[in-house]
């Protein structure tokens, strides 16, 4: 993989614009995504919403060969799936909505879960303790730490709660291309990996498995599961080291308090 590419404020500010607007795509669909839409539906809505309405670029279609403006990953689905007009989202289903945006020729990448209609307590336990372990990974950035800090703090909370942590993917770089240095484990040693400078710009992403970490990629050469079928959960968002700490350029708005103390 190529040298990290440290963004200069003004790159920074176009990133945080692409940003704000791939978190008002989530906004669109906090009210849409239930019980009975399809999953190409909620591509077909978020690509209109994010053409029509922001006036931007959905950075995942045909990238690599994808068809979609986004990835819907339901139930044991680990990342990756493919969104259909035969899969219907039931109660009881988790799923992972996958979306990145392209403004002024900067990409911001973020995922949410949603619970559809009456979820399992294990199930709801787990999309919790995913988004717990997103944050944790999140705070242990700052400028002088190590890349390593943050995979620790996911992969030590994620043990405790019983979950296993998917090695096969991992978060990474992103600015003018969707795929930049570094790479972004969420697991591994504390003081370990590069050093973090003010200027990068990379995703976090931890996928959490309630069974082994062990995952396979089905025949469509897309959709990752879970090779013992047990449920997986995903949170992901896109972050600036700064010179004090870090920023979450893909900040929703229900997380706003957050930082408002």
């Amino acid at each position: 993989m190529t040298p990290v590419v440290l963004k200069t404020p003004d790159e920074i500010s176009s990133q945080r614009e692409a940003g704000r607007l791939l978190a008002q795509v989530f906004a669109m669909l906090d009210g849409k995504i239930a019980e009975g839409i399809s999953t190409l539906q909620i591509n077909d809505l978020a690509e209109r919403y994010i053409v029509d309405e922001l006036h931007a670029r959905p950075a995942s279609k045909g990238q690599y060969g994808f068809a979609y403006v986004l990835n819907t990953s339901v139930n044991d689905v680990v990342c990756h799936g493919v969104p259909s007009a035969s899969q219907v989202l039931r109660s009881g289903d988790i799923i992972n909505v996958d979306i990145t945006l392209e403004k002024h020729g900067f990409i911001a990448d973020s995922s949410k879960m949603y619970c559809i209609g009456s979820v399992k307590p294990d199930a709801k336990a787990l999309v919790y303790d995913c988004y717990q372990a997103l944050w944790l990974g999140i705070n242990a950035i700052k400028p002088g730490g190590r890349l390593g800090d943050i995979g620790f703090a996911i992969e030590q909370f994620a043990r405790r709660k019983g979950y296993s942590v998917v090695r096969e993917y991992c978060g990474h770089g992103i600015g003018r291309e969707m795929h930049e240095a570094p790479q972004v484990l969420h697991y591994g040693t504390a003081g370990s990996g590069m050093i973090l400078k003010p200027g990068m710009v990379f995703t976090i992403e931890p996928m959490l498995n309630q069974g082994s970490h062990k995952v396979k990629t089905k025949k469509d050469g897309w959709t990752v599961v879970t090779r013992d079928k047990k449920l997986s959960a995903q949170w992901e968002h896109t972050v600036a080291v700064t010179t004090t700490g870090f920023e979450v350029l893909t900040l929703r708005s229900e997380e706003q308090a957050l930082f408002n103390e």
